[in-house]
């Protein structure tokens, strides 16, 4: 009798559980711009049930127990909110729910590089965001490519490897542009054969922010990001929908056309990007060469989204880049009878296609698949030497993200194709390779407490030529308080050998011979950082914030290019490391309209071979940034700008001079269009006004390391318009 009555009341006991489980459905929106918050966070006070807004702004809670229940929804840079509810609800209709800014006190943009759903204040990670207005006002200054985007960031430098055709690449705390992966919304971008021009053939207006993670990234996404990753993020379709044009011209005689156009009907959303670009040859320091080469690129890309359903996304795209690039004698570009003249002429064609599936489960974990295919063509053409080739790589990734909001897991496969084929050539060796890697990778959020984060990652990757990689990385958060953050982290990187290099870059790749794989190993590279965070309000009136950051990175076994004999030259691995090791300060006083950005760079980078260090070229040890702005918003914009250059040691024995750059920039805002005026280095600042850039004659000059400008004073200015 008494086992019938425990029966009968265990029944009733689990179906009084079963019917005590409820579902909290809302749509969580921006008060001021009516707009979804993605990464919102939801959670049933006193309990660990929550969740995280999708890409639609939507929540889930499941197994919210009968009674009345406080949910608290919040967004970093939002008024948390707590809401009472009785449970079950009286309606299954989704709750709308909106969220007042708090004003400029954190910024909300919601991190993709680090692969998490995460928002930049909740990282472990250190992460470095351009985005905005910010983005918009450095578009301005050259709103033909990104050089400037970059070169303005604390730790960052884009490094000139051509005197003539303008090539670059991207240095992050002092070490090579081969050590920084380049990505856009998670694809990886531009490397090898195409890295050389790739800063210079990526127009910014079609960009939402820019992501820099700067120390071991390898982890994430693979080899090559020992220094650091770039992960540029491209605008989304709105139903609001956007149309803009940005037209700008130079005081030398260059033109930037530009156009992007998103919308979002229902099921299917598009966003067009085109643009076309034109630099006219210039020598602004009288010497018959160009500091602006003459050049004429055209940039196509469209991409098409089709939404499935509310938490089911397909994106597919293509990406056409097509630049014929010369530069040298100037009177030789203009079409001028000229007796043996120099000159540089890179044609490059650049097809990228991707795809992208993404799916969003109710309990918050989500599935993304993506593919690229990149097929570039380049042909490098000088006096008595012509270096041409295909490169074709391929991305490919499965990757799913589940767990809480306390707990997040991100697990993945993927396969890298990375090959060339150079055309054939009587004068050299061909410099063909084929880079297969399979890898897999498992990263973990741990949200220990309110104080407390870790993250933690492993990756496994196996390449054909190198063989297996094991790379773990860590880090973790600590908020002290509201107003002091500190991040810890490190990991290990590698880096597979290509001729495909800075060094190599500046000579055009002239008689570089084949790597020997059998002679040579991938470079290893271990990095750490630590930074510390600091935000308060001085005298009640002025917002202050003072980020510190510490780093070092030690890269093993590096691959160096030198001359094997006559005019050949090889690269080998001698024993020995590269190190880099430094601080980055940011300052950051606003008063009112006015705002004040200071950045100081230490980056003591150095060689270490046979017993022997030396100092790595091309490095400025101290570097300092500086940016006053007064601002109206939406309505006036101006902007003064100072950068200072340490002494920095040059391949030739010599020691280039320190110097300064000066900068004006304006921009007058109305609520359809706007008009930009910039005086870019009004001090004329140049290598040429103050050192040499070559040796020997104009018809066979031999160059020397570029550490300074050399287009000097620039004004550049235009219209935007939005529609």
């Amino acid at each position: 009798m008494n086992s019938k009555y425990l029966v009968v009341f265990a029944i009733m006991l689990m179906s009084a559980l079963v019917n005590a489980q409820n579902r909290f459905e809302a749509h969580i929106f921006d008060a001021e711009a009516n707009s979804p918050l993605v990464g919102a966070n939801a959670a049933v006070k006193g309990s660990t049930i929550g969740a995280t807004t999708d890409q639609e702004g939507k929540i889930v809670l499941n197994n919210v127990p009968d009674g009345a229940q406080t949910i608290l929804i919040s967004f970093v840079g939002y008024e948390t909110r707590e809401m009472q509810f009785e449970f079950p609800l009286e309606t299954e209709e989704p709750q709308v729910i909106y969220l007042f800014p708090k004003g400029e006190e954190m910024e909300e943009v919601i991190i993709s590089a680090t692969r998490s759903r995460r928002t930049i204040a909740d990282l472990p990670t250190r992460v470095e965001v351009i985005s905005g207005e910010e983005l918009g006002e450095k578009g301005n200054m050259k709103p033909g490519d990104i050089r400037m985007l970059l070169n303005e960031t604390t730790g960052i430098r884009t490094q000139q490897t051509s005197a003539t055709s303008y090539n670059s690449s991207i240095r992050i705390q002092g070490l090579d542009g081969k050590y920084t992966q380049l990505l856009k919304d998670g694809y990886p971008l531009y490397s090898g054969f195409s890295g050389g021009l790739s800063l210079l053939q990526i127009v910014p207006l079609d960009l939402q922010q820019v992501e820099v993670i700067k120390g071991a990234s390898s982890t994430l996404y693979g080899g090559g990001a020992i220094a650091g990753l770039v992960n540029l993020v491209s605008k989304k379709p709105t139903e609001a929908g956007e149309l803009n044009f940005l037209l700008n011209g130079t005081s030398a005689l260059g033109l930037d056309v530009s156009s992007f156009y998103s919308n979002k009907w229902d099921k299917i959303g598009t966003t067009v990007f085109a643009s076309y670009n034109y630099g006219n040859p210039y020598d602004p320091a009288d010497i018959g060469l160009t500091a602006i080469p003459e050049f004429n690129r055209y940039t196509v890309n469209p991409r098409l989204f089709y939404y499935i359903n509310d938490r089911t996304t397909l994106e597919v795209g293509v990406n056409t880049v097509i630049e014929e690039r010369t530069g040298g004698n100037i009177d030789f570009i203009k079409g001028e009878e000229v007796q043996d003249p120099y000159f540089e002429r890179n044609n490059t064609e650049r097809i990228t296609t991707r795809a992208g599936f993404d799916q969003y489960y109710l309990d918050g974990s989500y599935l993304s698949v993506k593919n690229s295919f990149s097929f570039f063509e380049r042909k490098i053409e000088i006096p008595d030497f012509v270096f041409s080739g295909d490169q074709f790589a391929s991305f490919n990734e499965v990757a799913y993200n589940f767990g809480s909001t306390e707990m997040e897991w991100i697990a993945g496969l993927n396969l890298n194709v990375d090959s060339f084929e150079e055309d054939p050539n009587p004068q050299a060796q061909v410099v063909d390779y084929n880079h297969i890697t399979y890898g897999a990778f498992l990263q973990n959020n741990w949200s220990v407490s309110q104080t407390f984060s870790l993250e933690t990652g492993l990756r496994a990757d196996y390449q054909n030529e190198y063989g297996f990689f094991v790379l773990p990385r860590l880090s973790a958060m600590f908020n002290f308080s509201e107003n002091v953050t500190a991040r810890v982290g490190g990991g290990l990187g590698y880096k597979t050998p290509t001729i495909f290099t800075e060094d190599a870059e500046r000579i055009q790749f002239r008689y570089v011979l084949p790597i020997d794989v059998s002679q040579t190993e991938a470079e290893r590279s271990i990095g750490l950082n630590l930074d510390v965070n600091y935000r308060t309000e001085l005298f009640k009136t002025i917002d202050f914030s003072l980020n510190t950051l510490l780093f070092y990175t030690k890269v093993n076994d590096p691959l160096i290019l030198s001359n094997a004999g006559g005019e050949f030259y090889e690269y080998t691995q001698p024993a020995g490391y590269i190190d880099t090791k430094g601080l980055e300060a940011n300052m950051r006083f606003k008063y009112g309209n006015f705002k004040l950005f200071t950045g100081y760079t230490l980056a003591d980078v150095n060689r270490h071979y046979g017993g022997e260090t030396t100092e790595m070229p091309l490095v400025a040890q101290h570097r300092l940034n500086n940016v006053l702005v007064y601002e109206i918003e939406e309505s006036l914009v101006i902007g003064l700008e100072g950068y200072y250059y340490g002494p920095q040691d040059l391949n030739d024995g010599t020691t280039g001079q320190d110097y300064w750059i000066f900068g004006l920039m304006t921009e007058k805002k109305w609520e359809d269009f706007s008009i930009f005026l910039n005086f870019e280095n009004f001090t004329d600042t140049r290598q040429t006004g103050f050192d040499t850039i070559y040796t020997g004659s104009i018809s066979d000059p031999q160059f020397r390391d570029i550490y300074a400008p050399v287009d000097g004073f620039v004004i550049n200015g235009g219209v935007k318009i939005r529609i």
